[in-house]
């Protein structure tokens, strides 16, 4: 480093211009890296979960619309992409961020062809009998906004970038003839759209819809009961000479879910559908639109579309009002743009290149979701099949409950606290809507889909009320909260019973405490103490003769012990085993601790479950970062009077789990959830119990990391965490100061951080165990 110093000082002196020419600090959203997490991959992963199913389109910040790049419709391939696969069927406008349950959406597939029009994709290892085409993966690129990619089948170069309900793509064609671009409208991830409709608007204009049903598949193929229409408008800038539609015989007695859209008798009827030429109108239940065309060499032919989940008007609104003219570069600055202001939000400094990188595309990937469920209008879709006008709020969807709640929301409440308000009024409104009348624990376009378990809808809302955000209706919304927790719980007997005993126990306990700290803070006595009480309900699933949780039977009695004892994965638990399960009573660590034996056993326990650890931290039996039941357990040993093993442990995992890779991602990101642990960890400051209004303080990977607030929410402007002499080797808190006092907690207020201010660290290399003792 000396070295490099003494040369820059004799540059300066030789060419003293040069002390003026500063390069640029890269902007937030240049640190993106769509393809952080973009692999289902389940040989990389060890397990059928996968990695993290991110997908490298271009979108917003929780924008309706997300252009991307789409490989197989089969298999667990939720976001439509896998960076493994080797051709690709198209190009979508909406996509799934790291999810499995097969994924959904995918809709409006678009794709460049030349020569003879193909209705089928094509298989996978024969993608010239289809519209599937090959890829040349080194001149694949994406950023915040933007994608592109060769095709080699024929040598056509895509791009694509987003506005919030529409996008654009644009294609450089070789000379050719008989070039195409053709859209499949009946193209989901998941299955296949049941119906749709096609019309030529004007010379350049085409619009319709395409109905997605349970009957096509899409969410867990059917059983997630997501039921949407897509409706477009989209434009092309060459003029429609050469046009027509493609509709494929589907008998009535096919089936439409997964296994039948994508098995080889449906796919050779969809490849023999009947080619309508010239025709202006379509309906049916298979379809496609063409427009062909001659192009010389480098030619550019662009297509652009807003899409609605409301109508066809929306959709025209939604495009009118974002991209007005042609100017593909204009769009792509302004999804930037949109992208360095919300990354902005957080500032870093120190850190590697690498950790930056990772840093804010963590971020970028927690800000997909909850996307808009609006047009520009403010119409959207009710939960009761009518056309609804937001008031004070704007609707969103995708919520990925059993998740999110984790760290995704506490991630929210301090940067993007509308967006939390946001969903809490559109999980709200959806109850009152739909007459269901309680919070749906994994929503997708207005589905109670049912996926996962617990009552997470309750757990956001009360750390959001606790937190000061509160512009929704409280009293409706604990109405929906208290139903929830009287329609999904431990029954009298005060535990579930069943195969998934020892995870709804534990889950609805903690649902619970969170709906008595609601009910007390909105003057609910009774209610309070009810469900705090049972917010202790964990304990009737822990069996002292073999010391540790266990499921029950409906009788009472306990399920066999097996011999791998809770090691065994599913032994009464859902995508974990006991030994993870069984930490998440975040409500009540000091009766955990005192059930388990007391503090010293518990920690010892503790050190066995992280020692055991793989260092590349996939998927495994002891603390299983793929997964979300065990992120909040690295931040016990603050409560347990150790917090240097927090520090430890965290800044392990933000180094061992996170990478700059495809494969960065050691499980699927879970819309959001895996990011924003990451956000939140690095930074400093996570959440154990979310309704809670405590932040757990940990070993930040940077040097400082500034929050900005939002005024309407916040009395400061900003929060800072500063960590002096911090370093790969510097992991531990030596002594911490708040606004220049002295400061001893291992937690942090959430009202702290909202008075604006700064937490500092001093780092060091060994433990310093008389910081931060409970």
């Amino acid at each position: 480093m000396r070295k490099n110093c003494i040369v820059s000082i004799a540059l300066w002196l030789a060419f003293p211009a040069i002390a003026f020419t500063q390069v640029p600090d890269k902007t937030p959203a240049a640190y993106v890296n769509p393809f952080i997490g973009a692999s289902t991959s389940v040989g990389a992963a060890g397990i059928y979960h996968g990695l993290g199913k991110t997908f490298p389109g271009a979108a917003t910040p929780f924008g309706m619309v997300q252009l991307s790049p789409n490989t197989i419709t089969g298999g667990d391939n939720g976001s439509g992409y896998s960076d493994e696969h080797k051709t690709i069927e198209g190009f979508a406008f909406t996509q799934m961020s790291g999810v499995g349950w097969g994924g959904d959406l995918g809709n409006f597939l678009v794709m460049p062809t030349t020569g003879p029009l193909q209705t089928a994709s094509g298989p996978i290892d024969h993608p010239e009998q289809g519209y599937r085409s090959t890829y040349a993966k080194d001149q694949e690129h994406a950023s915040a906004g933007y994608y592109s990619v060769q095709l080699t089948e024929q040598p056509i170069k895509a791009e694509m970038t987003a506005a919030p309900h529409s996008g654009i793509m644009r294609f450089t064609f070789p000379e050719n003839a008989q070039s195409r671009i053709q859209i499949d409208l009946a193209r989901r991830v998941g299955g296949t759209a049941t119906w749709e409709e096609v019309k030529v608007v004007d010379d350049h204009t085409i619009a319709g819809y395409m109905r997605c049903t349970p009957d096509g598949g899409g969410w867990g193929d059917g059983v997630g009961k997501a039921d949407y229409t897509v409706y477009f408008y989209a434009q092309f800038s060459k003029p429609l000479r050469h046009f027509g539609v493609w509709s494929a015989d589907i008998p009535d007695t096919w089936g439409r879910k997964l296994e039948d859209v994508t098995s080889e008798r449906y796919q050779q009827q969809v490849a023999k559908a009947a080619v309508l030429p010239g025709l202006r109108a379509k309906a049916g239940k298979h379809l496609g639109f063409y427009t062909e065309f001659a192009t010389t060499s480098q030619e550019t032919v662009m297509l652009k579309a807003g899409i609605s989940f409301v109508s066809i008007a929306g959709a025209k609104a939604n495009l009118k009002a974002e991209i007005r003219n042609w100017d593909f570069e204009k769009v792509q600055q302004a999804a930037s743009k949109l992208w360095n202001n919300a990354l902005g939000k957080m500032k870093v400094t120190g850190g590697t290149e690498e950790e930056k990188t990772v840093f804010y595309t963590a971020l970028y990937h927690s800000m997909i979701d909850p996307r808009m469920f609006s047009d520009v209008t403010g119409q959207y879709p009710g939960g009761d099949g009518k056309v609804h006008q937001q008031v004070g709020f704007r609707k969103r969807t995708v919520f990925s409950g059993w998740d999110v709640f984790r760290s995704q929301f506490p991630l929210q409440t301090i940067i993007n606290p509308s967006v939390v308000n946001d969903m809490i009024n559109s999980l709200v409104t959806l109850a009152s809507e739909s007459g269901q009348h309680y919070l749906e624990r994994w929503e997708l376009l207005n589905a109670y889909s049912g996926c996962m378990i617990g009552n997470p809808g309750i757990s956001v809302i009360t750390d959001a009320y606790a937190k000061g955000i509160r512009n929704f209706d409280a009293q409706q919304a604990y109405t929906f909260a208290r139903n929830t927790a009287e329609k999904f719980n431990n029954g009298p007997q005060g535990y579930s019973s069943g195969g998934l005993s020892i995870s709804l126990t534990l889950e609805y306990a903690y649902a619970n405490w969170c709906l008595g700290q609601l009910a007390h803070l909105l003057n609910k006595a009774d209610d309070a103490a009810r469900y705090t009480s049972r917010g202790g309900e964990y304990r009737n699933v822990y069996d002292p003769t073999v010391g540790w949780f266990r499921p029950r039977n409906a009788d009472g009695s306990w399920q066999a012990w097996p011999k791998e004892g809770r090691m065994l994965q599913g032994y009464g638990t859902i995508e974990t085993n006991p030994y993870q399960q069984g930490w998440f009573v975040p409500q009540d660590v000091p009766g955990m601790v005192a059930l388990m034996g007391g503090k010293e056993k518990v920690l010892a326990d503790l050190d066995t479950f992280f020692a055991k650890v793989p260092e590349n931290m996939m998927w495994n039996n002891y603390y299983n970062h793929a997964n979300e039941p065990v992120h909040h357990v690295p931040f016990l040993f603050n409560e347990l009077g150790s917090p240097w093993l927090t520090q430890k442990w965290t800044r392990a995992i933000c180094t061992r789990a996170y990478h700059n890779s495809v494969e960065g991602l050691v499980g699927n990101e879970d819309v959001g959830q895996m990011s924003a642990w990451y956000v939140l960890a690095a930074s400093g400051l996570h959440p154990l119990c979310p309704g809670s209004t405590q932040y757990e303080i940990t070993s930040p990977v940077f040097s400082s990391i500034t929050f900005t607030l939002d005024p309407v929410y916040a009395q400061g402007k900003q929060f800072t965490v500063v960590a002096r002499n911090n370093s790969a080797e510097n992991v531990y808190i030596q002594h911490a100061w708040l606004n220049g006092q002295p400061y001893t907690h291992s937690y942090l207020e959430h009202a702290d951080i909202m008075k604006g201010g700064k937490l500092e660290l001093e780092m060091g290399p060994l433990p310093a165990k008389d910081w931060g003792i409970r």
